[in-house]
């Protein structure tokens, strides 16, 4: 649990196609951040789904910008449905979930948080990739 008076756990999620360069993430990640008025650096850690475990694209990126990269699995995902700002046919027949970036973000943040987890920022998407941000506590 997040004692009272400390920062909230601020989680980015991510989802991307195939192939998907550190620069078209970094990209995404920089606008809708700035877009928000939320630093970086106020970032905890990256998510995505189980899937995305090799991607060398977030791989690269989680080591240029020094965040730990978990990924989870669909069931894991499946619970955050109810809280996510679209639901994707076609993201489910892919992946098993809902939406990706949304449901890592609020998932990871919550098991960093130990408390409820929210979105901050919805998804935002890039031609490659999709984005999120959700904190707990």
């Amino acid at each position: 649990m997040i004692a009272a008076g400390t920062a909230p756990i601020l989680v980015i999620g991510l989802g991307c196609r195939q192939g998907c360069s550190v620069d078209d993430l970094l990209a995404l990640i920089e606008q809708s951040l700035s877009q928000a008025g939320i630093a970086l650096q106020a970032v905890h850690a990256l998510a995505s789904i189980d899937l995305k475990r090799d991607e060398a694209g977030l791989i690269r990126l989680a080591a240029q910008l020094n965040l730990a990269y978990e990924v989870l699995s669909a069931q894991q995902l499946a619970p955050f449905a109810p809280q996510l700002s679209q639901r994707s046919a076609r993201a489910f027949a892919l992946t098993g979930c809902f939406g990706v970036a949304e449901s890592a973000a609020l998932a990871l943040a919550e098991q960093l948080g130990g408390a409820p987890a929210r979105l901050l920022i919805t998804r935002q998407n890039s031609s490659a990739a999709t984005f999120a941000l959700a904190c707990a506590g």
